[in-house]
């Protein structure tokens, strides 16, 4: 049952929040549905990590490892987004006050279509939810409706709904070779996984193609990143950390699936591909952000850097490297959040995204200015922070695989984005202000919603919690490296 309230309250307070009666209300309609939701998807986790499988409908809703890990990232990553929304979207200077009700109604579906895709078993089920999910960000980047907010919804929508047919011919080829040698078994990740080794190694490598090239489009990876910047630049900070943190993971997930039902198969090698992108996507990003000029894009092609080092993790295709795979999709999402919360306090402490308008934020915000070092440093992968641990660890694994020449590329890439990030940093932390600006006031629910997701920033670089540490193998396992 818990599986199944899961995906069922986000709907249910979508159609609150329509309601002309509770329209009033939308903000602690979400409020309530998005803690509830997580307090479930922790309840969740805790079972899968103590050894169970949660079966909501058999078939239908199943939560393994690698599932449960993403409706926990979704889950927190959702609610403490709708905490910051509290302040920043019911600023008295907002314009759009009287559409907030449409917001949070979109909002919750939103919620719903990113939970649905990890915890249903059946893939063209997850298609069809991955293609909600673009629907849904699509109106809520474009959600202020400035030209820019417009223009980004345009391009996100064009950019990313051209891969869903892609994905969907990949999809068929593989239940073609799936119906062809099971004679018409029910259609599961299990069973494509199970039968992978009696199924035609060409076809399935043509489908992981295609669906890759669909969804990778969804999730950022160079060069079909191109929509990412856009969007997270002009959509409203709360949208823009769902996004970035956990929109960007779950069509990677997807992916991940395919990729095991791939190493199944004893014929059917993508690993080369795998790492050859991966590492594209890492390069791109990293040489973008030494001329990045604005602080929100700098944190959108941190995302396609760290997509890319997952890509490249799991193309390594050994126990280790997933592990170190599905950490980095754990610390990538708690961490980006943090970015955009704390990109939203600044475009609000100073009304621009301009890196070289922001000096000496230390002294126009010391809470600003404390949080975005902060943040800084935890998403460029600085020790002791999680990111770091998860990107030390992935490199090991090549390490020890002897992949030494795929270690050293992404070595010097991972280096080359951490000290561009930081270079933007220090510029906009420390130093004189340009203009004087006087200290702001930042709403309460603002500075909440970044002391929440800090803490978990903070407490993993130093230690995980060993239910949190055996969800994380179980989801390793579910990768099907060796």
């Amino acid at each position: 049952m818990a599986l199944i309230a899961v995906v069922a309250i986000p709907v249910v307070a979508a159609l609150l929040c329509w309601i002309g009666l509770f329209r009033r209300y939308a903000w602690g309609i979400t409020l309530a549905a998005t803690w509830s939701v997580f307090a479930l998807c922790v309840f969740v986790s805790a079972r899968v990590a103590a050894g169970d499988r949660v079966v909501g409908l058999a078939g239908w809703l199943e939560c393994d490892g690698l599932s449960a890990l993403v409706l926990l990232l979704v889950s927190f990553v959702c609610a403490v987004a709708c905490i910051f929304a509290g302040g920043y979207m019911h600023r008295a200077e907002h314009e759009s006050e009287p559409r907030l009700w449409w917001f949070y109604s979109n909002y919750n579906l939103l919620v719903f279509a990113l939970l649905a895709v990890p915890a249903l078993a059946e893939p063209n089920l997850a298609w069809v939810c991955m293609e909600l999910v673009t629907l849904f960000a699509v109106l809520l980047v474009g959600f202020d409706s400035t030209s820019s907010a417009l223009e980004a919804a345009w391009k996100f929508a064009v950019l990313t709904i051209m891969g869903a047919p892609v994905a969907l011919f990949g999809f068929f080829i593989m239940f073609w070779a799936f119906r062809s040698g099971t004679g018409g078994a029910w259609e599961t990740w299990d069973a494509l996984r199970s039968a992978a080794p009696s199924l035609d190694p060409n076809l399935l490598k043509l489908a992981f193609l295609l669906v890759f090239v669909g969804f990778g489009a969804k999730s950022g990876l160079a060069p079909m990143h191109t929509w990412l910047p856009d969007a997270h630049s002009q959509a409203p900070t709360p949208v823009c950390a769902v996004l970035s943190g956990v929109k960007t993971t779950v069509p990677l997930y997807i992916i991940l699936r395919l990729l095991s039902v791939i190493l199944a198969s004893p014929a059917a090698r993508v690993g080369g591909w795998l790492i050859g992108l991966g590492l594209l996507s890492v390069g791109i990003a990293a040489f973008l952000l030494l001329q990045v000029r604005d602080y929100k894009r700098m944190f959108a092609f941190s995302t396609v850097e760290h997509m890319g080092i997952i890509l490249t993790a799991s193309g390594l295709a050994t126990r280790a490297a997933d592990f170190g795979a599905v950490s980095q999709m754990l610390n990538h999402a708690i961490t980006k959040s943090l970015c955009f919360y704390v990109a939203g306090i600044i475009l609000l402490a100073l009304g621009t995204r301009e890196i070289e308008s922001v000096r000496g934020l230390f002294r126009v915000s010391p809470f600003a200015g404390s949080a975005l070092l902060l943040s800084c440093l935890a998403i460029a992968g600085a020790p002791p922070f999680p990111i770091f641990l998860s990107e030390f660890s992935i490199l090991s694994a090549g390490v020890r695989s002897g992949q030494y020449a795929t270690v050293w590329i992404l070595a010097i890439l991972i280096v080359v984005a951490f000290v561009a990030i930081l270079l933007h940093a220090n510029r906009m932390v420390f130093g004189k202000p340009t203009l004087p600006c006087p200290r702001v006031l930042l709403p309460a629910t603002c500075r909440v919603a970044v002391f929440v997701a800090a803490a978990p920033v903070i407490i993993l670089g130093v230690y995980i919690p060993p239910p949190l540490h055996n969800l994380l193998r179980l989801a390793a396992v579910q990768l099907g490296g060796r």
